[in-house]
């Protein structure tokens, strides 16, 4: 069997549009990925439906799989000719281990190409505001690890060195030996008030900061429960924060937020949310799984007089189907009703017209149009004893390989909102949830409540809640809207 090929990629420090072309060109290809606790699993959602994805964890005083057995599975796969994907958090070239692994490959002649990723080092601070180099500020930097593989994990530094050449430096996961740091540093000849700022979960909207000095960090440090992952950042040039600060000067920076899901493809909510500042999970994760086709229903499909589909994938895929079955879609007598603005848009895209299904007439048969087991009874807008028929393009299951990477990302945000964008995404959230290691219920009670329409407002009252806002137009603007006069009702409160 011919071998398969190995791709060491850097995904960058969080913000998962900071990953390189060529390293989001190999995920897309990849048959296997192998991915830290620091990776975005957003990126994750780029590969293909079939690839396998294994979690190797790296938490603090927990590795969950060893290096050597990182790189035995890595080694396996390729024997066995998968494309396999190393992803790894900002660069592996800087304290990522990718010369151990590259060793291993290389020991087995199996290919393997190196991709770089944006180092946290340099990405973070940008992120804060500050650049590590700059003329009247500093014309050296370094990046330091600030553990190491000793007993007590406290580097062997030339500090004499360091502090006499380097200008700015950056303390890889430094959180723990920031004590040490700073008292090295003072000892070697750094002044007390060299000013030092610590970013914790960098690039990300749920960015914190904590500034000091050399001579106080470790107090404050203490204080404020600061923890890994952070970069330390030490230097005249943190100064120049205050004035180049643009990332904390988004209108929603600091706003964690779940956002309840029904489709295989990232919501665009999530990409304006996101544009904003803010910190947003999407659950559950979905994927697609084919179903045996109603050939009768095709048969008889001039014989409607009403379609309806619920969801801007079933609209698709129903246009696809025939499509590729070579029927004429102009034959279709039927009207076409949505239940969604989305899936209205995915008709006009197509070429056709369509209304709401709030505006549907009752009169003829109906063929409901779904990508997923449809329960009639909580489709609104329609007859529930009437005569109708369902045909499902698909099926929509969960994805189980996303469940450890959104766990352990559920596990280290502080989430404030929950926002519902159709009545099905209450139902979803509420049945599917716990697969993430949450209690919907419990969570949900905790959360601020946004509810993109009437419908989704109306399904959680279901469920014992009352939605802190329901919007008056469901799209993207009026949502940003909505979350920027909270967040300023909250700063006056």
């Amino acid at each position: 069997m011919k071998k398969g090929k190995v791709y060491l990629v850097g995904a960058g420090p969080g913000d998962e549009g900071l990953i390189t072309v060529k390293g989001l060109t190999a995920i897309q290809k990849a048959d296997v990925i192998l991915y830290d606790r620091l990776i975005n699993p957003n990126l994750l959602e780029s590969a293909p439906s079939q690839c396998e994805l294994i979690f190797c964890g790296k938490l603090p005083k927990q590795h969950l799989l060893k290096q050597e057995i990182i790189n035995d599975i890595l080694i396996d796969k390729a024997m066995k000719g998968y494309n396999v994907v190393r992803l790894k958090g900002g660069d592996p070239g800087v304290f990522g281990r990718v010369g151990e692994e590259a060793e291993a490959l290389a020991e087995h002649e199996i290919p393997f190409e190196i991709v770089p990723g944006i180092s946290s080092g340099i990405a973070v601070p940008l992120y804060a505001g500050i650049p590590v180099t700059h003329r009247a500020y500093g014309i050296s930097f370094a990046l330091v690890s600030a553990h190491d593989k000793s007993k007590e994990g406290k580097p062997d530094i030339d500090w004499n060195g360091l502090v006499a050449s380097v200008d700015t430096i950056a303390f890889y996961m430094g959180v723990s030996n920031i004590s040490y740091i700073a008292d090295n540093l003072i000892l070697h000849g750094k002044p007390k008030e060299t000013p030092v700022i610590l970013i914790q979960w960098g690039t990300y909207g749920r960015q914190k900061t904590l500034q000091g000095t050399i001579g106080d960090i470790a107090e404050k440090v203490k204080e404020k429960g600061i923890q890994n992952p952070a970069i330390t950042l030490v230097g005249d040039i943190v100064s120049l924060r205050d004035k180049l600060k643009w990332f904390e000067n988004k209108p929603l920076y600091g706003r964690q937020i779940l956002l309840a899901r029904t489709g295989t493809a990232r919501s665009p909510l999530a990409e304006q949310l996101k544009e904003h500042g803010a910190d947003v999970i999407e659950i559950p994760k979905w994927t697609k799984k084919d179903v045996p086709l109603n050939v009768s229903i095709l048969n008889q499909l001039f014989t409607y007089k009403r379609i309806l589909f619920t969801s801007p994938e079933s609209a698709n895929e129903f246009i696809d189907l025939l499509i590729n079955r070579n029927i004429d879609i102009r034959n279709v007598r039927a009207e076409l009703y949505c239940l969604s603005k989305k899936s209205l848009k995915v008709l006009k895209e197509r070429g056709l017209s369509g209304r709401l299904a709030a505006e549907m007439n009752f009169f003829g048969p109906l063929l409901i149009v779904g990508n997923r087991s449809l329960n009639v009874k909580k489709i609104p807008y329609i007859e529930q004893d009437g005569k109708h028929d369902i045909l499902q393009t698909s099926e929509t299951i969960l994805d189980e390989s996303f469940i450890p990477a959104v766990r352990q990302i559920l596990t280290e945000t502080s989430l404030d909102t929950i926002i519902f964008p159709s009545s099905s995404s209450v139902d979803a959230f509420m049945e599917y949830g716990g697969y993430y290691g949450i209690e919907p219920a419990a969570l949900i009670k905790k959360l601020t409540i946004v509810c993109m329409g009437k419908s989704s407002g109306q399904q959680i009252n279901e469920y014992g809640y009352t939605p802190d806002s329901v919007l008056s137009e469901p799209n993207a603007f009026e949502l940003v809207k909505a979350l920027i006069q909270e967040k300023v009702l909250e700063s006056i409160k």
